[in-house]
C-alpha cells in the first residue's frame, strides 16, 4: 500500500510549509544529452522546469520539431518556460485556482521534470502529462499539473511539457502548399519529440525509459489516443491514460483539414497560392485570423488530421490501433462532464424549466419524442430535476459515448487490458450546482487539493479521494494495474459484466454502470447541434 497523507493542508499550514520549503530549497544539476541543466532540490522533490527538448519553431512555421542545439555551460531550469502561441480565454470560476502567467511564443518546446532525491540511482516509473484545452490552447505548466505530490509520495518520475497548439502544430496546408506536408500533425510530431527525449535522458533523472505512462485530460486524452495510433510514437511508452478525452476518436479527413487552412488563410486574405507566406506573418495577425475561424458559427477546430503517414488511421475508429495493442490502457470520464462545459457559457442551464428541456432536446434529437427520452432518465430517479437531465444526456453523447465505444474496440482487440471508470464525487463549490464537472479529475490523480480550492472546495473528505485516485494512477505507472490496497478489486473491462470503478471518498465497482443510458443512447440518433 501507498502510504499517503490523510488530511488535506490548512491554508495557513500550506504557507508555512511553503516557506520552509523555500528555505530548503538549493541547486542541483543534472547532465542531459544537450547540456547541464540547474533546477532545485526542494523538500525531496527535484524539480526542473523549462528544459528544451526541441529548437525555437519561430521561422520554420509547419515544420516537424528538431532538436535543441546542444549549450555550454549550466541552462536555468528553475521556472516555466513560453507557452505555444494561442488565443487567450480567461477561465471560469471553476477553474481560477489553477491559472498561471506564461508569456507565449513559438519557441515553446519545453518540459518540467519532478522526481524524488531520495534513491537517485534507483530507476522509477516515468508519469508524462499531456494538458488539456483540446488542440487549441493551455500549457504544461498549471498549478493543478505540478507533480511535487506525485514524485515524493508516488515513488515516480513526472514530466509535463508544451507543445504547438492550433495553426501552429495543426494547420493541414498538404494539398495546399505541398512544401508543408505533414503540417497538419507537428503538435503531434512535438510530443513525440517530447517522448524521444524522456527515452534518451530520463534515466539521468531517476527515471526508467522503458517505463513510461502517458496520460492527459480532455484534449490531453485525446492526444493519448492519437499517440496510440502514430507509427513514430511507437515503443516510446507503455502504458496509456485517457482522462475525459474519448470524445476524440476519429482525426480530421485531409478534405476537413484543408478546409479549415483555407478559412484561415480567406481570413487573413491570402491567396492560397501564397499560402508559403504564412510562415512570415506576424504572430498576433496569426492570432487575429484564428480568433476569426474558430469563433465563426458551426467552426470546428484544429486538430490532428489523417494524412496516411504521421497519423494513417482513426486514432480509434473504426478500431484500436494495432501498433499499441500491447499497450494497457485506464479511460474514464466524470459523471457530469458537461456540467461545466455548458454552464460556464450558459448559467441558465442550471435552471432549466420543463418545457425549455423539451425545446433543447427535441431542436439536439430531431424526430425523436422529448418525453420518452426524460421519462427514460427519470426511470428509477423521479427526482432528477430538468437541469439533472439535460446535463446526463449531453455528458453522455460528448464524452461517456466515446470512453464506452473506446474501452470496447480494446477489448476486442484482444491484446493488453483496459479498466474503466466514473468519477462520481461531486464538488462543493457554489451549492454543489456544479456535480462532478470536466476536470475535476485532476486535482485528486495529481493530489493537489491544497491549490484548487475553486475546483473542489475546502471537504476534509475529499483527501480520501485524492488517495485512492493518485494510489491507482501510481498502481497502474508502476506495474500496468491499477490495483492497490485501499480500493476495491478492480476487474479489466469486458463487454459482459462492464466493470467500472466508480470513484468517490468511498468507491466501489460496479457492473454495467450506467448501463441504461448506455442502450438508450445507442437507440437515438447522433445529436444535432
Amino acid at each position: 500500500m501507498i502510504t499517503r497523507r490523510a488530511a488535506v493542508r490548512t491554508a495557513g499550514a500550506s504557507v508555512l510549509a511553503s516557506t520552509v520549503k523555500r528555505a530548503k530549497a538549493a541547486a542541483v544539476t543534472v547532465e542531459t544529452q544537450y547540456g547541464m541543466v540547474a533546477g532545485i532540490e526542494d523538500d525531496g522533490v527535484r524539480v526542473f522546469k523549462g528544459i528544451p527538448y526541441g529548437a525555437s519553431t519561430s521561422g520554420v512555421r509547419f515544420a516537424a520539431p528538431k532538436p535543441p542545439a546542444p549549450w555550454t555551460g549550466v541552462k536555468d531550469a528553475t521556472a516555466y518556460g513560453p507557452m505555444s502561441p494561442q488565443i487567450m480565454v480567461r477561465p471560469g470560476p471553476l477553474y481560477a485556482s489553477w491559472t498561471i502567467e506564461q508569456e507565449m511564443s513559438e519557441d515553446c518546446l519545453v518540459l518540467n521534470i519532478w522526481a524524488a532525491t531520495a534513491g537517485i540511482v534507483k530507476r522509477r516509473p516515468v508519469m508524462v502529462f499531456l494538458h488539456g484545452g483540446d488542440f487549441s490552447s493551455q500549457s504544461g505548466a498549471s498549478k493543478v499539473s505540478d507533480g511535487t505530490r506525485l514524485a515524493r509520495d508516488g515513488d515516480v518520475v513526472v514530466v509535463t511539457l508544451n507543445h504547438r497548439l492550433n495553426i501552429f502544430g495543426y494547420l493541414f496546408l498538404d494539398q495546399i502548399a505541398p512544401k508543408f506536408a505533414g503540417s497538419g500533425n507537428t503538435g503531434m510530431l512535438d510530443i513525440v519529440a517530447a517522448l524521444t527525449w524522456v527515452k534518451a535522458n530520463i534515466a539521468a533523472f531517476g527515471g526508467d525509459p522503458d517505463n513510461v505512462t502517458i496520460f492527459g485530460q480532455s484534449g490531453g486524452g485525446a492526444k493519448v489516443t492519437t499517440l496510440m495510433a502514430m507509427p513514430a510514437a511507437q515503443g516510446l511508452f507503455h502504458k496509456a491514460i485517457v482522462q475525459s478525452g474519448s470524445y476524440y476518436l476519429q482525426a480530421m479527413s485531409p478534405d476537413e483539414g484543408t478546409a479549415l487552412a483555407h478559412a484561415l488563410l480567406a481570413a487573413l486574405e491570402i491567396p492560397a497560392a501564397n499560402a508559403e507566406i504564412l510562415t512570415t506573418q506576424p504572430l498576433d495577425r496569426l492570432l487575429s485570423g484564428l480568433q476569426k475561424v474558430t469563433s465563426a458559427p458551426g467552426a470546428g477546430s484544429f486538430r490532428p488530421v489523417v494524412d496516411g503517414r504521421i497519423l494513417p488511421a482513426g486514432p480509434f475508429n473504426p478500431a484500436a490501433p494495432p501498433q499499441s495493442a500491447r499497450v494497457p490502457m485506464m479511460i474514464g470520464t466524470t459523471a457530469t462532464e458537461m456540467s461545466a462545459v455548458i454552464g460556464e457559457r450558459d448559467p441558465t442551464a442550471f435552471d432549466l424549466d420543463e418545457a425549455t428541456l423539451k425545446t433543447r432536446l427535441a431542436r439536439a434529437f430531431p424526430g425523436v419524442d422529448p418525453d420518452k427520452i426524460i421519462a427514460r432518465f427519470r426511470t428509477g430517479r423521479p427526482q432528477l430535476k430538468a437541469a439533472d437531465i439535460y446535463f446526463a444526456l449531453a455528458s453522455d453523447t460528448a464524452f461517456r459515448d466515446g470512453a464506452w465505444h473506446q474501452a470496447e474496440r480494446k477489448v476486442a482487440q484482444k491484446g493488453a487490458p483496459v479498466w474503466l471508470y466514473e468519477l462520481d464525487w461531486k464538488s462543493p463549490v457554489d451549492g454543489g450546482r456544479w456535480g462532478s464537472p470536466h476536470a475535476l479529475c485532476l486535482p485528486f490523480v495529481f493530489d493537489n487539493l491544497a491549490v484548487s480550492a475553486s475546483m473542489v472546495g475546502n471537504d476534509p473528505d475529499a483527501q480520501a479521494l485524492a488517495d485512492q485516485m493518485s494510489s491507482a494512477w501510481i498502481a497502474f505507472a508502476q506495474k500496468g494495474n491499477p490495483n492497490h490496497q485501499g480500493v476495491p478489486l478492480w476487474p479489466y473491462y469486458n463487454t459482459q459484466t462492464r466493470p467500472t470503478m466508480v470513484f468517490n471518498t468511498m468507491s466501489k465497482l460496479v457492473n454495467d454502470h450506467r448501463g441504461d443510458e448506455r442502450t438508450f443512447l445507442a437507440s437515438l440518433p447522433r445529436p444535432t447541434h
